[in-house]
């Protein structure tokens, strides 16, 4: 199975986890501190929500979860083949998950990562290949899911 993941910086979890729970008739998956996420069944949606006050209502980044550790491994050899600048992130933990992940950069400097959970983790994790670069000094959460 494979969704779109849509991640939002948000001024007030608890507001937007409320918000969204009403929206989408679903409450979260997951909630940690200063991080929310949604597997929405339909439409077919990961919303992860990100606590980064004076920011909220903008992208944080975009995503594709796919259901295998292959499918991203796939992706980056397609991605690469396309010319697409990867940034790859093998067995790192992030958004409160271990993930093998890849990462591409839109034209406009949007983020996007392809995305397979391997394990839940206690730990919210950060790498500074995906650190949002008006946020890197900020204590909140940043690209990262």
């Amino acid at each position: 199975m494979s969704r779109v993941q849509l991640a939002l910086n948000v001024d007030d979890l608890d507001q937007a986890i409320a918000f969204y729970t009403k929206l989408f008739n679903t409450a979260p998956a997951k909630v940690k501190p200063g991080y929310a996420n949604f597997a929405v069944a339909e439409p077919p949606l990961k919303l992860v929500l990100l606590e980064n006050p004076g920011r909220g209502g903008t992208l944080n980044h975009l995503g594709v979860e796919v259901g295998s550790s292959e499918q991203v491994h796939s992706e980056i050899a397609r991605l690469s083949g396309e010319g697409l600048f990867t940034a790859e992130e093998i067995g790192t933990t992030c958004c409160f998950a271990t993930q093998d992940k890849v990462w591409v950069t839109g034209p406009a400097g949007e983020k996007w990562e392809v995305y397979t959970v391997l394990a839940d983790s206690e730990e919210f994790g950060s790498s500074p290949q995906h650190l949002d670069p008006e946020a890197q000094g900020a204590t909140s959460a940043t690209a990262c899911c």
